[in-house]
């Protein structure tokens, strides 16, 4: 069981106050994507080889937009409900939820860095793995304190078992190595070649 660890965990005025707890991870899941280049990762994704069910690359900044927002909204009901109760056992559950929220939010934001910006594939699997069952922890342990805040975590977690299933399959299907996959369009030509092995794939049929 992970105990509350104050020194790794986010400040409690963080989760107390709705604007901070929701606003945060949009900000900071923002600002990595802007970090990495939105127009190199997009580049890098449609070159990929890619398993079956690859949403589209503008699907990705609103869907993580909402569940940015809905991890804030649990973070804040949780806490405020859990702290407010006279519940030993429920006040325990929800600060260490907050350690768990903290790591998981740590994960989440090392994981597009590891993929897109180092193109780590292996790494960024690791991590999301690790993501994917800390977050399922702290989903059993908030709903533990208040449903709607563990309700709230679901659709992430739908959402992360997804994404591992692509990373691992993208890793699988790129022989585990993302890099110098970009190709050059010759100039003037246009193509409808969407990940960087396709054409030679086509012509070597």
């Amino acid at each position: 069981m992970t105990s509350y660890i104050p020194s790794i965990t986010l400040p409690s005025q963080v989760f107390a106050q709705p604007a901070a707890s929701i606003l945060l991870p949009i900000a900071l899941g923002t600002g990595i994507g802007f970090t990495v280049r939105p127009v190199d990762t997009e580049r890098t994704y449609l070159a990929l080889k890619q398993p079956p069910y690859r949403p589209p690359p503008y699907v990705f900044g609103p869907a993580w937009t909402v569940l940015y927002g809905l991890m804030g909204y649990s973070a804040y009901r949780a806490w405020t409900t859990g702290m407010a109760s006279f519940n030993p056992e429920t006040r325990e559950l929800t600060k260490q939820g907050a350690t768990l929220y903290t790591i998981q939010l740590a994960l989440n934001l090392l994981w597009m860095p590891l993929f897109f910006g180092l193109k780590r594939p292996i790494e960024a699997t690791v991590d999301i793995v690790a993501l994917t069952g800390v977050t399922g922890y702290l989903t059993y342990i908030w709903g533990q304190v208040d449903v709607v805040a563990g309700w709230a975590l679901v659709p992430y977690m739908g959402w992360l078992s997804f994404a591992t299933y692509l990373t691992i399959g993208v890793g699988y299907l790129n022989d585990w190595n993302l890099a110098d996959k970009e190709r050059e369009r010759p100039p003037g030509r246009k193509s409808t070649t969407k990940y960087v092995d396709e054409g030679s794939e086509k012509k070597a049929l």
